[in-house]
This record gives C-alpha cells, structure tokens and sequence, in this order.
C-alpha cells in the first residue's frame, strides 16, 4: 500500500483520518510540533481501537519553519494536510492564525510538489465558503466563497479562506516558478466537526457540547450551524485523496440541515439521562449576548451569527465520491458519550 503524510496527527481530525488510514492498509507518517507528543497520540488511536505498531512513524514538523517538511514528506503518495491553528480563545491579532494558516498550506505544497507527490487533500472549512454573505435561503454549496469584505468576520474565518485560496492559486499557476507542478489537489470544507473524541485534543466545535453538559452557560444564544462527524470527514479525506473525480475540486461536508444550539441542547437532555441534567434550555436573547460581548472577547466573535440561518448541501461528496455520512444527532449523542467515557465532563451535581 502507500504511504500518506497527515499533517496534524495530534489533532482531532488528524487523529481520526490515521486511524481509518491504518484500517485500509496504509503506511502512515505524521507530522507533529513536539515529538514528546509521540506517546499521546499513539494513545488516543489506542482508544479508537487501533494499536498503530510501525506502519506509524512520527516526524517533527512547525508550519511556520521548513525544518522537518522534506524529511515527512520524501516517499510518500499522498498528503492529508489537516494541521491548521484553530485555538479555542480569540487571537491577540488576526495574523496569529492567517500567517501559519496560509504559509503553512503553501510550505506543504511545495514540499510535496519537489517530493512528487501525486494528491494533496487540504483541510479547509465550511469557514471558507459560508460567511460575509447576505442572508440566503439557497444552501451554501462549493461554488461558494466566504466575502472577505464582509462584516464581523473572525480571524478563523479569514484563515482559512485566505489559506484555500492560495493553496487554489498555487495548484492553478504554473508560472514562472512552476508552481503546481503535476501535483493535484482536493479540498474537503467540514462545518461544525462531532463525534468521538479521543482524547482532550478535540475541535472547538466540541466545546460547545462539554460546555452545555457541564452547564457552564446559563442559557443559549441563537446561533445555527451544520454539523458532521468526524468519523465522516475523515472518511471523505480518504474518498479525495484517492478517487479520480477527487482532483481539483473541493467537498462540502455535512450532515442534513443546520441545527442550532436549542437543538443540540434538546437531544442531549432526550439521549443522555442523569449527565445532561445542567443542560440549558431557555435561550437567551440576543441583546444578553450583545452585553457579553462587551466584556468577553470570546463572545463577541458571535455577535455577527445570532439569528442568521445558513444550511449548505454535501451532494457533491455524495454524488461524485460515494459518501454517506451519519446522521447529525449519531454524532452529537457520541460526542457526548465519549466526553463522559473519557472523564471530560463536570457533570457531578
């Protein structure tokens, strides 16, 4: 079988595609930060149910330095590049996540370009297609593109646009430094990323549920999202990295229609029994979460949402590639089990 970089291994996603990667057979190498991380990560792919022995090795590897990039890349056929900054409180300035965002996606390009490898599948987001917009009932769906223009928008949000469109402008140039080369590219854009965690290296899109279950806000705001397994994204990296229609094209990645915060808040009061029992109910209304913002930088990134419905189709992936992903409520239920599971929750009374 091949062998396949994924950058990030540490990561929830990154941890979930090197254990699919390793069930199909796959040699698999893994860039992270620290290689004293090494022992952390081979435990949370324990935990999903993989012992990952030699066909793992790990290689040290920063996105904002070369050091290490050839040597994790050399040899290999394909590259999943899902390391991206993603921090859970609000950047001192939005250059902390667009620089290493951008520069890091072009650094792992031209390694794979000089390295030949064939594919690269970049990690972006439903982040780099769905806001700056004016309200629509359409669905968002790949032909779309987040207006950097627009009002409100995160330093998250512009990360990863801006770090899809010049990996997209680096594929697509060939001159004068023949940029692109014959490698190809595909983009898999998840929205809010569920499922089983497997360890405390998850998405910040899980927080929203840790944060509900151990009742660390007292009510919900109105804010709509779409959400996806992970399990299912990781899935669809495979599907893009290796499908001939996978070249050149990007995939949404979501499951049914946008859900918001009650929604969630809800199932888990349904599903989980005595553990949900500080879940919130009431919803808040927006000018509450308009006088939070005031005082807490990490509330006032939401402001622009309340209210807006979005929704967004994932008919491509499953047109062109086969996908078929879990149900939304599957995976919120299991992002919670796995909280409990793992002793990640307050949830004591």
């Amino acid at each position: 079988m091949s062998t396949v970089l994924v950058t990030g291994g540490s990561g929830f996603i990154g941890s979930h595609c090197i254990l699919q990667l390793l069930a199909a057979g796959y040699e698999v190498r893994t860039t992270i930060r620290n290689l004293k991380r090494e022992a952390d990560v081979r435990a949370m792919l324990r935990q999903g149910g993989a012992e990952s022995g030699n066909r793992l090795s790990f290689f040290a590897a920063d996105l904002e330095r070369d050091a290490g990039w050839p040597q994790a890349v050399s040899g290999c056929e394909y590259v999943l590049h899902v390391a991206s900054p993603f921090p859970a409180t609000v950047p001192r300035h939005e250059d902390e996540l667009i620089v290493p965002a951008r520069e890091g996606a072009l650094r792992v390009l031209r390694t794979a370009r000089d390295a030949g490898v064939r594919r690269v599948v970049l990690t972006s987001s439903f982040a780099a297609i769905g806001y700056g917009h004016k309200p629509q009932k359409e669905p968002f769906t790949e032909r779309d593109w987040t207006d950097l223009n627009g009002n409100g928008l995160t330093a998250y949000v512009k990360s990863k646009t801006i770090a899809e469109r010049a990996a997209w402008n680096f594929i697509t140039t060939q001159a004068p430094d023949r940029q692109g080369g014959k490698l190809e590219l595909s983009v898999v854009n998840p929205v809010g990323v569920f499922g089983p965690a497997l360890g405390p290296d998850y998405s910040t899109s899980i927080l929203i549920v840790q944060r509900l279950m151990d009742g660390a806000v007292p009510g919900l705001p109105k804010l709509y999202f779409g959400a996806v397994d992970v399990r299912d994204v990781a899935a669809l990296h495979l599907r893009a990295m290796t499908h001939p229609a996978g070249a050149g094209e990007r995939f949404l990645a979501v499951a049914g229609d946008f859900m918001s915060t009650l929604d969630v808040a809800k199932l888990l009061k349904s599903s989980m029994g005595a553990a949900a029992r500080k879940v919130p109910t009431r919803q808040l209304p927006n000018f509450v979460i308009r006088l939070a913002a005031l005082r807490d930088p990490a509330v006032k990134q939401i402001v622009p949402e309340l209210g807006m419905r979005k929704n967004a189709t994932a008919e491509k992936a499953k047109s062109m590639l086969g996908w078929s992903p879990r149900s939304r409520e599957e995976s919120i239920i299991a992002t919670a089990e796995s909280l409990l599971r793992l002793g990640l929750l307050n949830v004591a009374a």
